[in-house]
């Protein structure tokens, strides 16, 4: 049965898909937004944001060239080029429109990455009150603009599949309360955000363990746009990296510890070792990377941030929501012992094994040789610190998953890219349901507000 003609179908109510949708409609296109959820305010990972609009972790504001050389940068390479370019060129673009659009934002905090943070805040709680706040405000605003301008926003409407003439999308087949129908449409942009969600794929692309992940997310993001556009004959990009922190291990059965308190700031200058006892990564490439490494263990939730006295009341009181004291007040696991046999004995960990590792990691610390490590330890961004004044410190941690950074190859127009390279017609991709952009080597984080807002952006404006 057919459900009428529409110009656009956007499949997704995230900040990706409305932004798209607002934009297209701007120019007078017939919009419908297709949302899975059924509730009025349908929890996805938007409406739980903590509202940061940075690229790369600078400044929108910074000229395109360079933020493009950024990205570039950051990801050593592996971003692909023209994406590289549509995000640095955009970025200030983004969030002026959404700012013509009475959308307001704060400054974070003095950090230039800071400079936009969605207005109410949402950064610095305990738990997720989003109500009100930061991502609840968009979403709400971007929908009446929708609505405003003609557009439809259809809860309860689950995309199954496309429909296809040769390579050009003409369609999608919805399930929803009113059984199945088929939605015709010129285009149809996924916005359905990415695959953190769904166990299986995780299992395929991220980790032995998907069920030793947090689920540092609104767990809405199943990959249903990444599978529906795969069964046409869609391309994919490099499907490894998640963005994420590390948090507590409590944080699997306990719900308070999760967005934060992360362990980042603490990890940076110390160690993280597995139930062996021994490094396993290079901490000095920051929280996100080594969360995905956690991940890539065979059980990765069996890692410990190991520190001392200086460190807990040092780097783990730092910023917004620290560890030292919010994971105890939250409930977490937080060992610590006068001796570094007692900790390790009190962790469960091999007492040799771990005394052997503290030192190796101390002499290379004094000697200026963390490079002579095993793995290396880096320290061009954070300084490497020693463990040595007791008490010590052990915290069980596991790494939580936001989003996934891999998706559907597209160009730079966000239309979906065959097997061959070639676009197809009709059919785009933008925010989370893309790849391409972030990941690597070392994981970079490029923003998830940012692309989403930017692929948005352009994707309408090539819709025309």
């Amino acid at each position: 049965m057919s459900h009428g003609q529409h110009e656009i179908i956007v499949v997704g109510g995230g900040i990706a898909g409305l932004v798209t949708a607002v934009r297209a409609a701007q120019s007078g296109r017939k919009i419908a937004v297709l949302e899975r959820l059924t509730d009025d305010r349908y929890v996805c990972n938007t409406r739980l944001t903590g509202g940061v609009f940075h690229c790369a972790l600078n400044d929108v504001r910074t000229p395109a060239a360079e933020l493009t050389q950024i990205i570039e940068k950051a990801t050593e390479g592996t971003a692909t080029p023209e994406l590289a370019a549509m995000l640095g060129h955009n970025a200030k673009r983004a969030v002026e429109w959404l700012q013509s659009l009475g959308i307001r934002f704060v400054r974070g905090s003095p950090d230039p990455w800071h400079s936009f943070v969605l207005a109410p805040p949402n950064i610095a709680q305990l738990g997720r009150n989003w109500q009100g706040r930061a991502g609840d405000v968009l979403l709400r605003s971007l929908e009446t603009e929708l609505l405003r301008l003609g557009g439809t926003l259809l809860r309860g409407h689950e995309a199954r599949s496309l429909v296809m003439e040769g390579e050009r999308c003409t369609g999608v087949r919805v399930i929803s309360a009113g059984g199945e129908n088929e939605f015709s449409a010129q285009a149809v942009v996924l916005a359905d955000g990415g695959f953190q969600a769904n166990r299986e794929l995780l299992a395929q692309y991220v980790t032995r363990q998907p069920d030793q992940l947090v689920q540092r997310n609104a767990g809405s993001g199943v990959g249903s746009g990444l599978r529906m556009a795969l069964e046409v004959g869609a391309a994919l990009g490099e499907m490894s990296g998640f963005y994420g922190h590390v948090l507590s291990r409590d944080a699997l059965v306990n719900d308070m510890l999760w967005p934060y308190p992360w362990l980042d700031e603490l990890l940076k200058n110390y160690l993280v070792v597995g139930a062996d006892g021994q490094r396993f990564v290079d901490e000095g490439k920051g929280g996100v990377y080594v969360a995905n490494q956690i991940a890539k263990l065979d059980a990765p939730a069996s890692a410990w941030v190991i520190c001392d006295e200086t460190g807990w009341n040092g780097a783990g009181r730092e910023r917004f929501l620290p560890p030292n004291p919010n994971l105890e007040k939250a409930g977490a696991t937080v060992l610590h012992a006068s001796t570094l046999d007692g900790l390790a004995a009190a962790a469960g960990l091999p007492v040799h094994a771990l005394q052997a590792e503290v030192r190796r990691y101390n002499e290379a610390v004094a000697s200026g040789r963390c490079d002579q490590l095993a793995p290396p330890r880096s320290t061009a961004k954070f300084e490497a610190l020693p463990v040595g004044k007791a008490p010590f410190y052990a915290i069980p941690v596991a790494a939580g998953i936001t989003y996934t950074m891999g998706g559907l190859r597209i160009d730079a127009h966000c239309r979906v890219l065959t097997t061959d390279g070639e676009s197809f017609k009709g059919l785009y991709a933008v925010g989370s349901t893309t790849g391409g952009l972030e990941g690597g080597p070392r994981v970079a984080y490029v923003g998830g507000l940012i692309k989403a807002a930017v692929t948005g952006l352009v994707c309408a404006e090539d819709l025309g």
